[in-house]
């Protein structure tokens, strides 16, 4: 796995330790969930907008492809 340096104000970073904590895990645990839920969440509304175009201009795309 290769690193990522993220800069963080110090209210910001203080709410990562704090959750942290309270969870039970490491600043750097709750940081890596975050980014995986917000990846999955950008990449399915990404994939429903591309597949609304895709949908919207179908037969535009099929003469295209002619």
């Amino acid at each position: 796995m290769t690193g990522l340096s993220v800069p963080l104000d110090p209210a910001l970073h203080e709410a990562l330790d704090d959750l942290a904590d309270a969870q039970g895990r490491t600043p750097q645990e709750v940081a890596l969930d975050a980014v995986r839920a917000h990846l999955r969440a950008d990449g399915a509304r990404v994939r429903t907008v591309a597949e609304g175009l895709a949908r919207a201009h179908a037969e535009l795309l099929r003469r295209l492809g002619e």
